[in-house]
């Protein structure tokens, strides 16, 4: 498996050095796996990582705190679907799941909130440019 330096992840992920190790630091990404004079050694399974938290943060206008709650639902569910399906009790599974349904549906509202104050912002700005356009024409 190919490991890549933080140097090398930097410039892939176009994310410093400091905001990598700090996003390490609050959780976001998992610790990478260390040579023996202690420099990190990413994956590319890290960078994806990275990139998702890019995009969320861009696209979806995440704070970091919404990310981690997102990114941890996430691995949950992976490790849920694991367990569903070697489980004997199938109703407690079941609970934990719907649970973890109602979560996912609080953060598809929130993300539905957003995105409609995103359009309200973006009706504004189109009228803002209207409205510029409208005095270079005079």
């Amino acid at each position: 498996m190919k490991r890549l330096k933080i140097d090398d992840v930097a410039k892939e992920t176009e994310l410093t050095k400091r905001t990598i190790r700090y996003y390490e630091q609050i959780g976001l990404i998992e610790p990478p796996e260390r040579s023996e004079k202690g420099t990190r050694l990413y994956t590319e399974q890290d960078i994806e990582r990275l990139k998702k938290v890019i995009a969320a943060r861009e696209v979806l206008g995440f704070s970091l705190q919404e990310l981690q709650s997102f990114l941890a639902l996430e691995e949950m569910i992976e490790g849920h679907r694991r367990d569903y399906r070697n489980a004997i009790d199938k109703e407690q599974k079941q609970q934990e799941l719907k649970e973890i349904a109602a979560g996912i549906r609080e953060q598809i509202d929130m993300l539905e909130q957003k995105m409609k104050k995103m359009l309200e912002w973006k009706k504004k700005l189109k009228q803002l440019h209207e409205k510029i356009q409208a005095i270079l024409e005079e």
